[in-house]
């Protein structure tokens, strides 16, 4: 079955037909940048160019930065805050003229990695991180994944999120090196193993693809892996979350 996925970051969107029997794309991959904060109606437009770029009007997953239940927006860290309590299903579905089925990102991530990727056949404790704009989080346990928000956990004496310290993007802002940021990282990823004990550590996100630059700042207990599908899982998860529930 195809379907198109399309991943929401907090820079742009991004999107692509998939095969959801074998977790490929069947499309080249199209991107939006979206440098300004956009509202949901200015966001419905940008995935309704997304279904047109494709010609689409099967079914779309959407993969959004957020808590996800059912199909309403909870949370919105990096995107504008009209979001919260909005139904994305609802939203999109309207500018698409499609069918839509919403999942966190990163669970999108991790369930794309645990079906096709790096965690496929592993029935252990896997803990995946996606590194982007923001932090992204899900654990898996006999390949079922659950959702989660670690990137929120209260770091550092004022106890703001983590990912403003551990994210991709603070890396790229900050000017930091590898090291350093690697460093960060591999106390944030120590903290998370103590309190979640996973046998697989997935890390995700645009920066995976540099893991070997990074990796060796980490040291942690677990096995640590890169994620197979780097920056595409997002949108291969989406894909999948909506062909499951056609």
């Amino acid at each position: 079955m195809k379907t198109l996925g399309i991943d929401i970051g907090g820079s742009a969107l991004k999107g692509a037909v998939v095969d959801t029997a074998t977790g490929k794309l069947v499309s080249e991959r199209f991107r939006i940048d979206t440098p300004d904060n956009l509202n949901p109606d200015e966001m419905a437009g940008a995935v309704e160019a997304m279904a047109e770029n494709f010609s689409w009007k099967g079914p779309i997953g959407i993969g959004f930065p957020g808590v996800i239940q059912g199909s309403t927006i909870w949370t919105s860290a990096n995107l504008h805050k009209k979001f919260i309590g909005c139904d994305g299903a609802a939203l999109f579905g309207k500018a698409t003229g499609s069918p839509v089925a919403m999942i966190n990102d990163a669970a999108a991530a991790g369930a794309a990695e645990m079906h096709f990727g790096a965690g496929r056949g592993f029935m252990g404790k896997t803990l995946l991180l996606t590194l982007g704009t923001g932090v992204g989080s899900c654990f898996a346990f006999q390949g079922i994944v659950t959702p989660m928000e670690l990137g929120h956990f209260p770091w550092g004496k004022q106890g703001k999120s983590a990912e403003r310290y551990v994210a991709a993007s603070v890396r790229e802002r900050k000017d930091l090196s590898w090291k350093k940021w690697g460093g960060a990282l591999g106390e944030y990823v120590g903290v998370l193993e103590k309190l979640l004990w996973p046998e697989l550590i997935i890390i995700g996100g645009g920066v995976s693809a540099d893991h070997e630059k990074f990796f060796k700042f980490i040291k942690p207990r677990a096995k640590l892996v890169p994620a197979e599908f780097f920056n595409n899982a997002g949108i291969v998860g989406a894909a999948l979350w909506a062909a499951e529930r056609k």
